[in-house]
């Protein structure tokens, strides 16, 4: 059984920075890709960051520069760090992970398969 988890949502300022994290079990990101996904208020899921199985990152273009990814394989851990935030940042944080392993890249949500609750991140002006 797959379970993931996401935490470190929170408020913060515009120019602030905060440091999301996704943790694992009955999958480990070092054999299946993932991604961060965000939702705003009556918004559609948004695609935001992505890693492959072999640690490649891959940018929504509207955080380039301001977020990146990072994974602590001993510890099934992917962390999502957000800088320079903006309050058009602001949403509910999901990661994501795909069922087949060793896959490259995924963009659209629904190519996930697996889920966690998300965490809120509030970003004010």
């Amino acid at each position: 059984q797959v379970h993931l988890v996401e935490s470190g949502g929170g408020l913060v300022q515009a120019g602030g920075s905060l440091k999301l994290s996704c943790a694992a079990s009955g999958r480990t990101f070092s054999q299946y890709s993932m991604g961060w996904f965000r939702q705003a208020l009556g918004k559609e899921r948004e695609f935001v960051i992505a890693m492959t199985w072999s640690g490649y990152p891959y940018y929504a273009d509207s955080v380039k520069g301001r977020f990146d990814i990072s994974r602590d394989s001993a510890k099934n851990t992917v962390y999502l760090q957000m800088d320079s935030l903006e309050p058009e940042d602001t949403a509910v944080y999901y990661c994501g992970v795909v069922r087949t392993p060793f896959t490259g890249v995924r963009i659209p949500a629904t190519e996930y398969d697996y889920w966690g609750q998300g965490t809120h991140v509030t970003v004010s002006s």
